[in-house]
């Protein structure tokens, strides 16, 4: 398996995992979107023999109320074709991500997902830590911390970009 960040040739490769990893399009379609308004802050791919098989995306999330400082990722989608799944293609992915969020200087990155399968990676409850979502999950919303101590600092309603809401689900 090869992880590497998309590449132009890439997209209708990323839109086909995105569409075979969920029940419709709409994941796919906001890929694009994100990406077509310069929201695709990090998107890597997974290869196997050559083949994309995986896909994260990580995107802008914003605070209110309005944070000074505010450094944040929110990860979605994370997308692998049916046939590779439960082969640890999206846990490799999630670190990859993860570990370029470091590199860029980001604080925390959220996501929207399975409570059972985030902790692996290091993902906590939000509202733990005084962060609520506007989609009212609780267990599913979680944080992950890559600056310690960055939690204390923050508390409020995480958004994600807008494109999320003009996407029908």
């Amino acid at each position: 398996m090869h992880i590497r960040k998309e590449a132009p040739g890439d997209i209708e490769s990323i839109y086909r995992v995105n569409e075979q990893a969920f029940e419709t399009n709409a994941e796919a379609r906001l890929v694009d979107l994100l990406r077509e308004r310069g929201k695709a802050v990090i998107s890597l791919i997974a290869e196997v023999g050559g083949e994309v098989v995986g896909h994260i995306l990580f995107s802008p999330v914003s605070i209110e109320p309005a944070a000074k400082n505010w450094n944040a990722l929110g990860l979605a989608p994370l997308a692998v074709i049916p046939s590779h799944q439960r082969q640890g293609i999206g846990g490799v992915l999630i670190e990859a991500g993860l570990e370029n969020c470091r590199k860029l200087g980001i604080e925390l990155v959220v996501v929207l997902g399975h409570p059972t399968y985030y902790p692996k990676f290091g993902f906590t409850k939000a509202s733990d830590y005084g962060l609520a979502n506007e989609y009212q999950a609780d267990e599913a919303f979680m944080v992950s911390e890559l600056s310690p101590g960055v939690l204390e600092k923050y508390e409020g309603l995480v958004k994600y970009a807008p494109e999320f809401n003009e996407i029908d689900f």
